[in-house]
């Protein structure tokens, strides 16, 4: 059950909310409009009225429900009109007028708007649209002339309609702490509807920002990509002609006026005010980090898997810092995917982006190599190849989703929580439509049988606890393939068996055998050591007899410095 509060202001306020109530709706939506409830339980009701005129019955009720504000004249506070619509789920019962009545009330109460027993409350009427929700709307000047008790109202509805959730056997949703996205209003959503759009203005507005914010290093690449995909950005600036904020506004996207419909980055979303974007810019710009020469997917394959590990063993402000990341990779990997998986990266973008966000400040900068190595990639999209990088990213990143559900499980973040289980969703279609082909062709270019038999040992001995899972997984093929490649470039294949190994546990792994395919294709396309630097490793690590030890003929080498450690 959503309950949604919004304040109306002006002398006409309380009118134009009751004429809104019992006209047709903007899409002529309002079928039945009748009221279920109202603070003395026989208000006027226009909507049940047949022997006189519902203009006639709507200017009384307009009159009753503003009868404390007028007397207050000059001293009536600035929004005068509080108006709470109240949605059921689709899948939710049918519940009777009766019951919206029930849950108005509680409503009201919980609100400071009408406490129970409070004889001296607002004027406050409820009414019902249709099968799944009501609108309540009330005057803020109580009876007695005094202003009502509604601090944090929001808040205190959001609790009552958790409850209400139970009490009725209704879908319950997830409690919030205040960073979600606001939603886009019913007018916003007729408007799409209208002009055959799958979503609002507000939305695209929203992923269009996010996409720019996570492709740009600077602020100047950010405002030139939004340009780019259309937006208008329009600067608010103070007294020193610095900009302080930004709005922004779609093409085509207007007012009855035909002026630009615009946004503030914040109302789009808490992340998007212009502040936060420079900070975010700020810890993501080139000069810091660059991206190593070499494979970028493989960069942020390696990225994304140190993920759990950050979120196991990290502070919290790092962990926040990797979700944002990951976040913000999400948004790019649509627009580099093939056309067949874009779709369902997008809508696990637009999931995830719930649980990039909380009450915790993230640390960006520890998320620095992730964020530049995704950015080389969008900004180099020849290197898809036949979709092994896809793969290989989707599959850490289904890990790293996991992780982010459970950490978030934790700190009892119940939306972000929802948000990560609704992605791994998203995400787990997307692999299987990349990895399927990928697996399929390496597969057919599987080695001889005694190959497979030298591999098969060399994995029994490395990894006893998985090999019989590993060896009787359909992607067993695509091991050997991979390991037979790395092995032609001039690895050793028990040696990069144990690299890949030794990167991260098996035991979270949707699939060893395909965590393992990826991992060596990784390190198969790395440089393989020379035939001297082989033979001189396998020197370094045989025993030799114990020799006298002989004095220092030099001081010691220094340390190497800490950045040269890492």
């Amino acid at each position: 059950m959503i309950p949604k509060i919004i304040l109306g202001k002006g002398p006409e306020a309380t009118r134009r909310t009751i004429g809104y109530l019992f006209g047709k709706g903007r899409a002529n939506e309002h079928i039945d409009p009748h009221l279920v409830a109202s603070w003395n339980d026989f208000a006027p009701d226009p909507g049940r009225s047949p022997h006189r005129s519902p203009k006639e019955v709507e200017a009384q009720l307009v009159a009753q429900l503003d009868q404390p504000v007028k007397m207050l004249g000059d001293k009536a506070p600035k929004y005068t009109v509080w108006h709470c619509p109240v949605r059921a789920a689709p899948e939710d019962p049918i519940l009777t007028d009766a019951q919206w009545a029930d849950i108005a009330r509680r409503i009201v109460a919980a609100a400071g708007i009408a406490p129970a027993g409070d004889t001296e409350a607002c004027r406050w009427v409820a009414v019902r649209h249709a099968d799944d929700h009501i609108h309540i709307a009330a005057t803020l000047v109580r009876q007695d002339g005094r202003r009502p008790q509604r601090d944090y109202d929001q808040r205190a509805v959001q609790r009552e309609a958790r409850q209400i959730e139970v009490d009725y056997g209704l879908r319950r949703l997830k409690p919030g702490d205040g960073t979600a996205a606001k939603r886009p209003t019913s007018k916003e959503h007729f408007k799409a509807k209208r002009l055959g759009q799958d979503a609002t203005a507000r939305e695209m507005l929203r992923l269009r920002v996010r996409r720019a914010m996570a492709a740009a290093s600077t602020e100047a690449e950010f405002f030139a990509l939004l340009e780019a995909t259309g937006v208008t950005v329009r600067l608010k600036r103070g007294p020193s002609g610095d900009a302080l904020g930004c709005n922004f506004a779609l093409p085509g996207d207007t007012n009855d006026k035909g002026e630009p419909v615009f946004y503030a980055g914040s109302t789009l979303a808490p992340d998007l005010s212009l502040p936060q974007i420079r900070r975010r810019l700020a810890t993501t710009s080139p000069e810091p980090v660059t991206v190593r020469p070499g494979n970028p997917w493989h960069q942020a394959t390696a990225a994304t898997e140190r993920i759990p590990h950050h979120l196991t063993r990290s502070s919290d402000d790092v962990a926040q810092g990797q979700l944002a990341a990951l976040g913000a990779a999400f948004d790019l990997l649509p627009l580099t995917a093939p056309a067949m998986v874009r779709a369902e990266l997008e809508r696990a973008a637009v999931a995830f982006e719930r649980a990039t966000r909380s009450r915790i400040a993230g640390d960006d900068a520890s998320a620095r190599a992730l964020r530049r190595s995704v950015q080389a990639i969008w900004k180099d999209p020849t290197q898809h190849g036949d979709g092994a990088g896809l793969a290989m990213l989707l599959d850490v990143a289904l890990t790293a989703v996991a992780y982010a559900m459970h950490w978030h499980r934790t700190r009892q973040h119940a939306q972000q929580q929802a948000a990560a289980e609704q992605t791994l969703i998203h995400l787990q279609a997307a692999y299987a439509q990349v990895a399927g082909p990928v697996l399929t062709d390496l597969a057919r270019r599987s080695p001889n049988l005694q190959t497979k038999r030298r591999y098969a040992h060399h994995l029994q001995q490395a990894v006893p606890e998985h090999a019989e899972h590993i060896l009787n997984d359909p992607a067993w093929d695509a091991l050997a393939t991979v390991l037979a490649e790395a092995e032609a470039a001039g690895h050793n294949p028990a040696t990069v068996l144990d690299q890949a190994l030794g990167q991260r546990t098996l035991d979270d792994a949707h699939s060893p055998a395909r965590a393992l395919t990826w991992r060596i294709r990784r390190l198969g396309e790395r440089h393989a050591p020379s035939p001297l630097a082989a033979a001189a490793r396998a020197r370094s690590t045989t025993p030799h007899p114990a020799a006298p030890i002989q004095p220092a003929a030099a001081p010691p080498a220094p340390h190497p410095s800490p950045a040269r450690r890492r």
